[in-house]
């Protein structure tokens, strides 16, 4: 059922005084388009066939709007209608925005009992749906996303979950693509989160004001528990870098793991896109699941 409080604006600018990216202006205006719905033109045309699609029977679904430090910041919520007292999972998108993939993966984890939360991390910059190319949607949206303004939406969000009913101790994230590696950061910098599941997000970069560091400077002082999920055909994450990931974790205490798929490339999970490979994307969900389960999310 649809969200009867889809105009929820709540202020958590008061959580931090880390300031608003330049140009901090709502440049969609309120909201320009329905989160979680439609796929950005980047990526088009998509395999309709092959998307699976989760109904909203039983869930309080759609949109709410969180203010962070005067910014109003869509966010996609999904959880069981009438519920509290929830684990919280935050939901990473790709470069692409939180389009009707992703809105249907935040409603399966709210079937199983989660309040998800899918937020729109790149509203300050830019709306994803409106390149018509990678490089483009690249080079103007994301390449401008600064980490420490990832880090405070998803403190706002976890903010709101809590004021709402939300078991923050029974804290998770999972992500894909951009989100993989939001995921293994955010689960480095904020202590509440249990475990976290990344799904072939880049883990070696070059460090800048705007992302100081990356997973594998992360992974020795780590302490979730983050499960990695990548693909051994993947080009843009060569296995040289994963096996770099694991050496790294193997000097910290996180009990994390990472699984390569050998035949599966980037985007494995993505079952609007023709790189989806089934098999391997419901095996890389039942163990996000159970990995949730194992470390004390749900």
């Amino acid at each position: 059922m649809a969200d009867k409080n889809d105009d929820f604006i709540q202020d958590f600018s008061s959580l931090t005084g880390a300031p608003v990216a330049p140009g901090g202006a709502d440049r969609r205006g309120f909201l320009k388009t329905a989160l979680g719905t439609g796929f950005a033109a980047a990526v088009l045309p998509v395999m309709a066939q092959s998307v699976i699609k989760t109904d909203s029977v039983g869930l309080t679904a759609g949109e709410i709007i969180l203010t962070v430090n005067g910014q109003k910041v869509p966010v996609y919520r999904a959880q069981p209608e009438g519920k509290t007292g929830l684990p919280v999972v935050l939901v990473i998108s790709e470069i692409f925005g939180v389009h009707e993939h992703i809105a249907d993966v935040a409603r399966r984890f709210a079937k199983l009992g989660y309040l998800a939360l899918a937020p729109d991390l790149f509203v300050r910059q830019g709306d994803p749906s409106a390149f018509g190319t990678i490089a483009e949607l690249y080079k103007e949206v994301i390449s401008k996303v600064p980490d420490a303004q990832v880090m405070t939406d998803l403190d706002a969000c976890v903010g709101y979950a809590k004021s709402i009913g939300g078991n923050i101790d029974r804290l998770g994230i999972t992500g894909f693509c951009w989100g993989g590696r939001i995921t293994w950061m955010y689960a480095a910098y904020n202590p509440n989160v249990k475990a976290g599941a990344a799904w072939y997000g880049r883990l070696v970069g070059d460090k800048t004001a705007l992302t100081p560091s990356h997973p594998v400077d992360i992974a020795p002082t780590l302490k979730a528990s983050v499960l990695g999920l990548y693909g051994g055909k993947d080009d843009g994450i060569p296995q040289t870098t994963v096996e770099q990931m694991r050496t790294a974790l193997a000097t910290g205490s996180s009990k994390s793991e990472i699984i390569v798929y050998p035949n599966s490339g980037h985007a494995f999970h993505a079952d609007y896109r023709p790189s989806y490979v089934a098999a391997d994307a419901k095996d890389g969900f039942s163990r996000t699941l159970a990995w949730f389960k194992s470390h004390g999310v749900l």
